[in-house]
Order: structure tokens, then C-alpha cells, then sequence
């Protein structure tokens, strides 16, 4: 059981005067506590009790006396051997030397006992037994050496055997004076017997001098074990003291007070071992009670030697003749303390040499560091600086002395240093024995740092009640920490904050204890128009562009609001506090007028690459309301901005809760179209296309029709705008193109060759999976030839490149594949389109032919873009013929077919073949013009099939 030195393992709290309270941890394998002590104490209690009683006769004093002596060193001899056995290092042998030394006043006291209680005769003069007295103190000296702090030179050995020889001398001197130089009288019965009596007390002396000298060159490893050893022996060299006194020997008889003292030493030996460490406060080292400990280890020389001339006065005051032995160790021991002083004295000069030399090592390193090393006195004054201040701070060292280090610090910095100062101060040094501090320091160059500062990193050690301040100089690192985090939380291109930053302070801004707080608006901007930049003019210019529209955006708001970049050509802007106390319908006016005049900034002409452009921009507005999240806000922004580009792009769009709603159910009805699609809900009809003139089939168009729960059929209308621009477009349009070209792969094979129309969107028709090459396996698959099909090409989107989609037409129409510019007169049936895309026919836009027989305004336009198709030598073919009238009017203008409910609606397959079956329709007779304005069919009920809604969800 060796228990580590309590010094390195303690903690506690800090009192007033410094003093750590310990709570050391639990013992490894000793077995402490109060119920050995009590058995201890119990056990020397009775044998006290019962040497001074009596113990009731004098056979059971004579065997208390002498085997209770013999058995109690007996259980220290045998804790010993248990304890040594179980426990290794260093100190095992002490233990085991202890052992024998208590085996041997074991069998001294059993000898003793044999001749006095067994063979009831007096013990002899000199026996076995006084051998085994002796041999008791040469053990225990030898392990009270084991024990002992050992030196780590040759002059500390010296000095630890010239220590030991100035105690036992003074002894010596003091006891022969007292008393052994009456028993050193050779007028006894023989020498043997002299140097017998003269054995027992030289050898106790030396004990008593191993006792002392280990009492302060003790070693720190299960200190509470040695300690209790120590008393131990030191219990027993005084009873054999005691007993060396003429008086007391003369009537010592066993079992008397004198025997509980010796009985006492060795249960304390016997516990010894097994004590366990007490807690108890202990002082740090450097404190005062170390102090006196330590300063008693220096007196104690000369405490021998003080106790040696005590002895040698002792002689001429009582006029004694000086006696040889107390001379001759008087004079040994003033010669060991001279020596000693000798050899102190060269240490002491090793030692300064030593000092110096690690002072000049310790300056040179300090001078040489390129750390700025400080430090300072508990009120913060500065005591001492290196000299790298000059080159770091630019400072003169001898000019930061005597200066208060608070000075140099930056005042924004100076209360976070002041608290983390007073945190260190405050906590146990074991605990935090250092801390790091970052600050920025006023500095000498100037050019350093930001307005003269310089940020560094110090690392801060306590010393002699102050501090000392390791700093260096990291604004360097600082600059490169900040960009980082700068270049983190902003656009790389614009410089203006990213979606991540911006959502915070959103999040800051509708969460803030200002009264405005909670009122911020979000304006959400995109620029119309600015993809057609990046194809014509290049991408380079397209960030050029969008570096101006990000400062123009700035230079437009004021300084507490935040715009900031969110990706491609998509902005925003948070403005906090929109309105504070104001009506919301006059801060509705506030923020639109904000919206507007952003907007007007942002449409206005550019200059990228030598030139100018244009683009628009669409701003959508959200206002926060109780409970919004960043997140929210910014999605309402982006809905209402969505409206915006719907309703014509360049507008400003206010959110309103039925934006939200509208995407909902969009995305739902795109859920539904996705389900209508994989479970078969969809039906492929088919209606003729008829020539005005005779009434003859000249073509079928393809139209999709979902069929809904009681198997009515309905257009698919409001699904397909809910999933524009998604691809469940692409799949309705695969789904129809490939049905229509099977079925009308199969009427061709049945005799009916008339092709078929399939509406198909421009960019549909620009997508990498749908090229001529598929077309044209899809037609070889169903034995359809080329001119049997005639693509319709639909939409309006500006963005889509006119001469890819040339390519793209050109290519199907040299494997036969016809071409319709459809919604000719708007969208992509513009005249500009007409003249550059390769087409085979144009069918006249819906617009045209509603109000063509009531409009002669509009007969007028239709009349012209006829006769410029026929001029082109396009055929024309009119949508939307529902009404007879329509029909005479559109064959005067010079169109030549058409499709609408005047013929016929959409037909299944069945109804078609029996149409074409019949060659044709009828062409309606002219009706009155009073009869078109006044009765006939209610014109919702004569419209196309194509109008008809579709069922709610």
C-alpha cells in the first residue's frame, strides 16, 4: 500500500489565506478507518489499565508482563511480513527490516518469559535475551534509512551522515553526562557486562537520532504509515530510556506501567502499515507552515551542537572533571559541523553559479523571444517587458514600464480582458494553471492593424501574486479569420449577404425586443429577361450586370435595411421596422413605393461589354405577421414575386394568403395528374379537321381527355397549367404522341391515310429525349409514314432559342415530318416567328375566329393574315369553329379548313372510323345575321369541347 504523495493529488477551495481544504482520494488497498484506532486504542487502554492496577496478582503481571510484551511484537512482525508481502517498490524492504526487528523483541520477551514464568528462576545476567534486544535497533535503523529521502550526490550523503552524527553526538554527550558515565565504571563484575548496560542506550541514541533525522527528510510516498512507525519508535526509545535510568531498573519488575509503553510502541507498529491518509487541511508548498518545517531541518546542526555544549557545561558547572568521552564527542561534533558548514558552503556557491547561469539563459531566451513577453503587478502595472516589444508593438519596453497595462488595450476589448482576468484569478491554480486572452493592443506602427491595433494572443500564467502575459502578434491571422467568415456569409460575386445571412438577420430582425421589431417586410427580386443576356452577350457579361444590379439595389435603400443575393439573377431585400405606427394600408403605400422605385433602378439600360442592355424586374412584397418564421417570409416573398412574373413581369405583387393556396392545390392537382397518367385515366379522342369548302376529312387532331370517377370525360386543362413547367407535361405529351401515332399507324393500315396532329410545346420539343431520331423510331415502330403525323408546335416562351429550335424542325421535316405553327397571329404564331422558323402550315389563333363573324375590325386582321400565309404558300387551318357563321365567314376570307363544334366535337376511336367511314360532314347553311345576334343555340353551349371544366378534386 504506497499511497501517492497528497500534494499532487488534492483539490479543494481556496480560504483567506490561501489554504487548500484536501479531499484526497481514497486509499489503494489500505484499510483505514475508526474501528482499527478503537481496537488499537482498546487494546493499549487494558494494558495500561491493567499495569497499573496490577493486574490482580503477580503471576498474571509476571506473563502480562512478559508474553503480552511478546505477543503484541508479535502482531507487528506479522503485519509487517503481510504488508510487505502485498505491497512492492522502493519501500518494501523497510518494512521487511521492521519485521525482523520486531521478531527480535518477540523472542527477547518469549526468552524472558521462559525463565521467569516456565522455569520460575530469575533471568540471567547476560542471556539469549539481551541479544535479541540488541538486534532490534540495528533493523530498525536500517530501515528508517529505506525510508528516508534519499541524496541524489555524493555531498548530500555526506551531509546526511554528518546530520545523523551531530544528533547522536549531542545525545551521546547529554545522556553520559546525565547518566551512562556511572554505568561506564569498569568496577562492575566484568567488561562484558559494562558494555552490555553501555549497548542498550548507544543504540537507542542512534534510533533516536535515524528517528530524528527521518523526521525531516522523510519521503512523501504513504507519509501517515511512516509517521505512525516513527511514534512508534520513538515510544519505544523512550521506555528503553527510562529503563537505562539506575532508578527505575533497580525495581522494575514485569508487567509494571513501564511495560504498556513498550506494549503501546509495537500495536502502533502493527497498525502502521494499514493506517490509511487522513484528510486533513494541507498548506500549498511556499506556505508558512513548510516554512517552519523547513527552517527546523536547517537549525537541527546546530541544535546538535547546542546540545553537545549544554552537555560539556553541564560538567563544569556541576564541577565534575571533564569526562574523555564527553570531550571527544564534543570535538568530533564541532569538527562534523565545521565540515558540514565546509560542504554547505560550496553547495551554496554551486548553487549561485548554477542561478546565474539559468538567469542568463533564462534573459537570453526572454530577449530573444519573438513573443512580448510582460509582466505585470496585481494592480496591473507593468513591471517588467522584453525587448520584442519594440519590434512587435513598435513600443519602447523601457517606455511600458511603470505603465497600467489597461492602457494599451482597446477599449471595446477591455471588459471581456478584465473579466477573464478576475475568472482566472479566482480559480484554483491546480485546476487552471493558465489562460488564454485575445485582444487588440495599441501599437507603434503606423501602419498596423486597423486605426493603430493589433490584435494578439496571450497566454497568461500566474507569478508571485501577478501575471504573466506570453502575447504574440495574430492580426494576421484575425484579418484572415474575418474574410473567411466574411466570404462565408456573403456573395462572392456582389459582395451582398447570402441566403444564410440574410435568413438570420431576418430571424434577429423578427425577433428582437425593439418596439419596431416584428414589423419587417421582404421584398423578393428577380430580373426578367437576364438569361437572355448570359446567351447572347456571354456570361461574363451576365455577372457584370449582376454586380450593377446589386449596387444599384444598395444605393436604393437606407442604412439599417439588408439586400442581399440569393442565387443566379433572384435578390432580396429585408426592411425592418417596415411602418412602425403606421396604418398597414399606409404602410402597405410605404413599402410599394420602395418596391417601385427599386424596380425602376433596376429596369433602367446597363452597360456591360462596351454596350447596353436591358432587363426588367419583378419584386414580390411580404409582409411578417405574428408568428412568421424567416423561412415563411421569404416564401411568401417568392410567391407573390411568382405572381408578379405571371401577370406580365416588371410588376410588383403584394402576397396574399391565396398565393399559398394556389401552389397547394397546383401541387396537388399535379399529384393528380401524376396518378391519372400510371392508372390509365386518360382517353385519346380525336376531332376532325374539315375542309371548309366541302366538308371533307382532310386530318384528325389528337386530344387527351381524363376520365373521371362516373366516366365522364373532361379536358385535362387545369391540370396542365398546374403542371407547367413540370415534368408531368412531358409525360402527358409522351403519353399523347405515343397513342396518337399507334392508333394512327392502325387506321392507316385499315385504309383510312389521313394524318394525325399532335400539340407539342417548344421546349418540349427542344428536351435531349425527345430528337428526330426518337420520332422516327416511334413512327417505324407503328408503320406510320412521316407524312402521316403533323407536330403542332405550341407555347410562348421567350427564352428559348429560336435557331436550335430551327435545327430541330429542320431535321423532322427531312424525314417527312410535317410542321404547324399553331396560335398563328400571337405567341409563337407571331409573324417574326413565321419568317424564320420552316413550317408546312399555320392554324389561325382562337382570337380570330370567336368574334370573326360579328368584328369587321377583326375581319379585317384575319383577312390580312390569311392572304400573307397564301402568299407564303402556307396552308391555313382555323381552331375554334363552333358556330355556322363562322364557317361562311372564314371560307370568304380565303381559309380553307377547320375544326370546331360546327363539324364535329372530339371522337373516340369508333365514331371517328365511322365519320371517315362517310367521307365527310355537311357544310351549315349561311344563317340570317338577325338570327346570329338574336337566338339560336346559347353560345357557352356551342363552344369546343376543349372549355369544358374540369371536375373538382
Amino acid at each position: 500500500m504506497e499511497n501517492p504523495d497528497p500534494d499532487h493529488q488534492r483539490g479543494g477551495t481556496v480560504s483567506s489565506t490561501g489554504a487548500v481544504i484536501v479531499r484526497p482520494s481514497a486509499p489503494g488497498g489500505g484499510r483505514s478507518g475508526l474501528l482499527p484506532q478503537l481496537l488499537v486504542a482498546l487494546l493499549c487502554g487494558g494494558y495500561t489499565t491493567g499495569a497499573t492496577l496490577g493486574w490482580g496478582s503477580g503471576e498474571v503481571a509476571t506473563v502480562m508482563g512478559d508474553f503480552g510484551l511478546s505477543a503484541a511484537a508479535a502482531a507487528a512482525t506479522v503485519s509487517s511480513l503481510l504488508y510487505a508481502r502485498k505491497v512492492g517498490g522502493s519501500n518494501r524492504p523497510a518494512w521487511l527490516l521492521f519485521a525482523v526487528s520486531s521478531a527480535m523483541v518477540s523472542l527477547g520477551n518469549g526468552i524472558w518469559g521462559w525463565y521467569e514464568v516456565v522455569l520460575r528462576r530469575p533471568v540471567p545476567q547476560t542471556s539469549a535475551a539481551d541479544f535479541c534486544f540488541l538486534m532490534f535497533a540495528p533493523p530498525a535503523i536500517i530501515g528508517l534509512l529505506v525510508l528516508a529521502k534519499r541524496p541524489v550526490t555524493r555531498a548530500g550523503w555526506v551531509c546526511l551522515a554528518l546530520d545523523s552524527w551531530l544528533i547522536g553526538g549531542s545525545l551521546l554527550t547529554l545522556s553520559w553526562s546525565l547518566a551512562l558515565a556511572h554505568t561506564a565504571q569498569w568496577d562492575g563484575p566484568s567488561t562484558a557486562r559494562t558494555a552490555l548496560s553501555l549497548a542498550y542506550p548507544l543504540l537507542d541514541i542512534v534510533l533516536v537520532s535515524m528517528v530524528l533525522a527521518l523526521h525531516f527528510r522523510r519521503s512523501a510516498a504513504n507519509r501517515a504509515a511512516v509517521n505512525t512507525a516513527i511514534a512508534a519508535f520513538a515510544l519505544t526509545v523512550l521506555c528503553d530510556a527510562l529503563f537505562t535510568s539506575p532508578i527505575l531498573r533497580e525495581h522494575y519488575r514485569s508487567g509494571q506501567i513501564l511495560d504498556a509503553g513498550w506494549f503501546a510502541g509495537s500495536m502502533l507498529l502493527a497498525y502502521a502499515p494499514w493506517v490509511g491518509p487522513r484528510e486533513q487541511p494541507l498548506l500549498r508548498p511556499g506556505t508558512a507552515t513548510r516554512k517552519v518545517t523547513g527552517s527546523l531541518a536547517a537549525l537541527t546542526p546546530y541544535l546538535g551542537a547546542a546540545v553537545c555544549t549544554l552537555g560539556i557545561l553541564y560538567n563544569v558547572i556541576t564541577g565534575q572533571t571533564c569526562d574523555r568521552v564527553v570531550l571527544f564527542t564534543g570535538c568530533t561534533v564541532v569538527l562534523a559541523l565545521v565540515v558540514r558548514q565546509g560542504i554547505m558552503l560550496l553547495d551554496n556557491i554551486a548553487l549561485t553559479q548554477e542561478l546565474a547561469q539559468k538567469e542568463n539563459h533564462f534573459r537570453s531566451l526572454v530577449q530573444g523571444s519573438s513573443d512580448v513577453i510582460m509582466i505585470a503587478a496585481p494592480s496591473g502595472m507593468l513591471r517588467y517587458v522584453s525587448p520584442a516589444s519594440q519590434g512587435v508593438y513598435g513600443r519602447d519596453p523601457e517606455e511600458l514600464i511603470g505603465t497600467e497595462l489597461s492602457a494599451h488595450i482597446h477599449p471595446e476589448d477591455l471588459g471581456r480582458v478584465l473579466h477573464e482576468v478576475r475568472r482566472f484569478l479566482a480559480a484554483q491554480p491546480g485546476e487552471e494553471p493558465a489562460t488564454r486572452i485575445e485582444c487588440r493592443i495599441r501599437s507603434g506602427h503606423s501602419g498596423a492593424g486597423r486605426d493603430g491595433w493589433l490584435s494578439v494572443e496571450s497566454s497568461v500564467n500566474r507569478y508571485q501574486g501577478g501575471l504573466i502575459f506570453n502575447s504574440r502578434d495574430v492580426t494576421e491571422r484575425v484579418r484572415l479569420q474575418a474574410q473567411l467568415q466574411h466570404n462565408a456569409s456573403h456573395d462572392p460575386l456582389t459582395d451582398l449577404p447570402n441566403r444564410s445571412l440574410f435568413t438570420d438577420r431576418i430571424g434577429r430582425a423578427l425577433g428582437g425586443r425593439r418596439a419596431d421589431d416584428g414589423l419587417a417586410a421582404v421584398l423578393y427580386v428577380d430580373l426578367d429577361g437576364f438569361k437572355k443576356v448570359n446567351d447572347t452577350v456571354g456570361h461574363q457579361a451576365g455577372d457584370e450586370l449582376l454586380v450593377q444590379a446589386a449596387r444599384r439595389l444598395q444605393d436604393g435603400l437606407r442604412a439599417g435595411d439588408t439586400a442581399a443575393r440569393l442565387g443566379g439573377d433572384e435578390f432580396a431585400v429585408l426592411i425592418p421596422g417596415a411602418g412602425q405606427g403606421a396604418d398597414p394600408a399606409v404602410r402597405e403605400d410605404q413599402i410599394r413605393e420602395i418596391a417601385d422605385r427599386l424596380r425602376i433602378a433596376l429596369s433602367a439600360p446597363y452597360r456591360v461589354e462596351g454596350g447596353q442592355v436591358r432587363v426588367g424586374a419583378s419584386i414580390g412584397i411580404a409582409f411578417a405577421e405574428p408568428g412568421s418564421t424567416a423561412g415563411e417570409l421569404v416564401r411568401n416573398a417568392d410567391l407573390a414575386m411568382y405572381r408578379a412574373k405571371q401577370s406580365g413581369k416588371g410588376r410588383v405583387e403584394l402576397y396574399a394568403p391565396q398565393m399559398q393556396a394556389d401552389v397547394v392545390r397546383r401541387t396537388e392537382l399535379a399529384g393528380r395528374l401524376h396518378s391519372a397518367l400510371h392508372e390509365g385515366e386518360f382517353a385519346l379522342l380525336h376531332q376532325p379537321v374539315v375542309d371548309l369548302a366541302c366538308g371533307r376529312v382532310t386530318g384528325v387532331e389528337a386530344q387527351a381527355r381524363w376520365r373521371s370517377a362516373k366516366g365522364i370525360l373532361f379536358t385535362p386543362a387545369e391540370f396542365l397549367r398546374a403542371a407547367e413547367d413540370t415534368e408531368r407535361t412531358a409525360e402527358l405529351g409522351s403519353w399523347l404522341l405515343e397513342q396518337a401515332v399507334e392508333q394512327a399507324g392502325l387506321r392507316y393500315g385499315a385504309g383510312h391515310r389521313i394524318p394525325v396532329t399532335v400539340r407539342i410545346p417548344a421546349r418540349r420539343l427542344l428536351s435531349r429525349d425527345l430528337p428526330a431520331e426518337a420520332v422516327e423510331r416511334l413512327l417505324d415502330r407503328h408503320d406510320l409514314p412521316p407524312g402521316g403525323l403533323l407536330l403542332e408546335l405550341t407555347g410562348g416562351d421567350p427564352r428559348i432559342a429560336l435557331d436550335e429550335l430551327e435545327r430541330r424542325l429542320s431535321a423532322l421535316r427531312r424525314l417527312g415530318v410535317r410542321v404547324m405553327l399553331g396560335g398563328f397571329g400571337s405567341g409563337y404564331g407571331a409573324l417574326s416567328v413565321l419568317c424564320g422558323l420552316p413550317v408546312d402550315a399555320i392554324k389561325l389563333d382562337r382570337g380570330f375566329v370567336e368574334g370573326v363573324a360579328e368584328s369587321g375590325r377583326l375581319r379585317k386582321v384575319t383577312r390580312g393574315l390569311l392572304r400573307m400565309a397564301a402568299d407564303l404558300g402556307v396552308p391555313a387551318v382555323a381552331d375554334g369553329v363552333d358556330r355556322p357563321e363562322q364557317v361562311h365567314v372564314l371560307r370568304d376570307l380565303g381559309c380553307g379548313q377547320g375544326l370546331g363544334m360546327a363539324f364535329s366535337g372530339p371522337l373516340d376511336e369508333h365514331r371517328l372510323r365511322g365519320s371517315l367511314t362517310r367521307g365527310g360532314y355537311p357544310v351549315p347553311r349561311q344563317a340570317p345575321r338577325e338570327q346570329v345576334r338574336t337566338g339560336g343555340i346559347p353560345l357557352p353551349a356551342s363552344r369546343s369541347h376543349n372549355e369544358t371544366r374540369v371536375p373538382p378534386a
